[in-house]
């Protein structure tokens, strides 16, 4: 296997936040999975809300941090659909935001986070 990328085949990558009630997390994980997304992480958070705010909303403070690796042109589809769902799932209310990576080390890295690993793009 050559270690050589093809410049052309270079995307820019993103990190995708998406915080969601943890009870969610395996069902944003699944939605997310639709964009092929090579690598993701979750992370258990809880919610700054005071005890008598989330009563009076409702609100859970059991959070869930999924960070995913997505390609820059992708991500914007993916924030679409995650918002459609944050809309229409009940219960299923999250925030997503988008960071550039601005620089990563090494090819194989990038083929891995870019799911490039075999040229195949």
């Amino acid at each position: 296997m050559s270690n050589v990328v093809n410049e052309q085949s270079i995307k820019k990558l993103e990190l995708l936040f998406t915080v969601v009630d943890r009870s969610k997390t395996e069902f944003y994980v699944d939605v997310l999975s639709q964009f092929k997304i090579n690598s993701q992480f979750v992370v258990s958070g809880l919610g700054t809300a005071t005890s008598e705010f989330q009563e009076l909303l409702g609100l859970n403070r059991q959070k869930s941090v999924i960070i995913s690796i997505v390609k820059k042109d992708t991500a914007t589809a993916a924030i679409k659909v995650l918002q459609e769902k944050f809309e229409t799932v009940k219960k299923g209310k999250g925030i997503a935001f988008c960071v550039p990576m601005s620089s990563i080390i090494g090819i194989n890295v990038y083929q891995f986070l870019s799911d490039n690993r075999l040229g195949k793009e």
